[in-house]
């Protein structure tokens, strides 16, 4: 089993326990280069609101920094813009998956910057 099976692996207990909630759920996907997080749908086939560091105006802020979407500001920055975004559109209450990926680094900072600008999960 290769890396990327083995955390696949590891998020289909998260995923089916939000399933049986059904609740939103803020899903996380980090690489090398770049960190994405989406809103999907309680029934799992439609993503409500999406933010990255792909975007323009996140690119646009990163400019001047070195790493440009693979470090920490980069996932804070796309927290905030996720949440944001979601109450926006009308979404409170989220159930937070990571996807199989540790809860530490962007992916912990992503977590807390999203509930810093008032996100619940």
């Amino acid at each position: 089993m290769d890396k990327k099976q083995s955390r696949l692996r590891r998020s289909l207990q998260t995923r089916h326990k939000i399933a049986d909630l059904r609740v939103d759920r803020l899903t996380v996907y980090r690489s090398n280069l770049h960190i994405y997080a989406n809103i999907i749908a309680a029934t799992g086939d439609k993503v409500l609101v999406s933010a990255s560091t792909m975007e323009s105006e996140v690119r646009a802020q990163l400019a001047g920094q070195s790493g440009k979407g693979g470090n920490a500001a980069a996932a804070a920055l796309v927290g905030k813009r996720i949440a944001e975004k979601a109450l926006a559109a009308g979404i409170q209450s989220v159930a937070f998956d990571r996807a199989g990926f540790r809860y530490h680094g962007r992916v912990k900072t992503l977590a807390e910057a999203a509930r810093e600008a008032g996100l619940k999960f």
